[in-house]
């Protein structure tokens, strides 16, 4: 008896298809933890710089007389409480305002991305910079001269560089880890992208 079958008789079982196998994506890392889980980590980091900013410059303002710095090595390092009304290491004084809208734009973008996130290193960065914009920004916002010009306390001198806080420390290093990883080729998604390219 001859096998009257024809290839499409094989892919069909009882009359239905039999879908083929999905194709794992080759730039997506095998075991990475979700969006979700990084996006925890981004907050607490933020959370936690936030705090930390937050406390020092409360306990910064009263303590520290503005015209009686407190010495920590001589005269090299020393608390000296000023209020900026520029951006970090007090730079663009007078430019308060601009300065608020853009921490806010870069709130939210940093939020957006840490939607995507399965980098812990960028969660890392992305989390020192909102924690150390959302420090700067809330005192912009609540505190004297008024709303979207209040000036940011700052305490910290050491040597000729310009007075800073946590807040200001935390988008520095938190910036320089992020071009760090985007010159090293490490992407959000955790993939370098040199296995993108060969994968193309």
């Amino acid at each position: 008896m001859s096998d009257d079958r024809t290839d499409s008789d094989d892919c069909t079982v009882e009359g239905k298809p039999i879908p083929d196998p999905p194709i794992p994506e080759p730039d997506t890392p095998v075991g990475s933890p979700s969006g979700p889980r990084r996006m925890r980590m981004l907050v607490t980091i933020a959370a936690v710089v936030l705090a930390l900013d937050l406390l020092t410059k409360v306990l910064a303002v009263a303590f520290i007389d503005p015209r009686d710095p407190i010495r920590i090595v001589g005269d090299t390092v020393t608390l000296t409480l000023i209020r900026n009304p520029g951006a970090a290491f007090s730079m663009a004084t007078g430019m308060t305002w601009l300065l608020t809208l853009v921490a806010v734009g870069v709130v939210i973008g940093v939020v957006r991305i840490g939607r995507t996130l399965s980098s812990p290193w960028w969660a890392l960065g992305l989390g020192l910079v909102l924690g150390g914009a959302l420090g700067n920004l809330i005192d912009r916002i609540f505190r004297s001269p008024g709303p979207l010009q209040g000036h940011v306390v700052d305490f910290v001198s050491v040597g000729w560089w310009p007075v800073f806080n946590v807040a200001d420390s935390s988008i520095v290093c938190g910036a320089v880890l992020l071009v760090a990883l985007t010159l090293f080729g490490v992407e959000p998604s955790g993939v370098r992208a040199s296995r993108k390219g060969d994968a193309a």
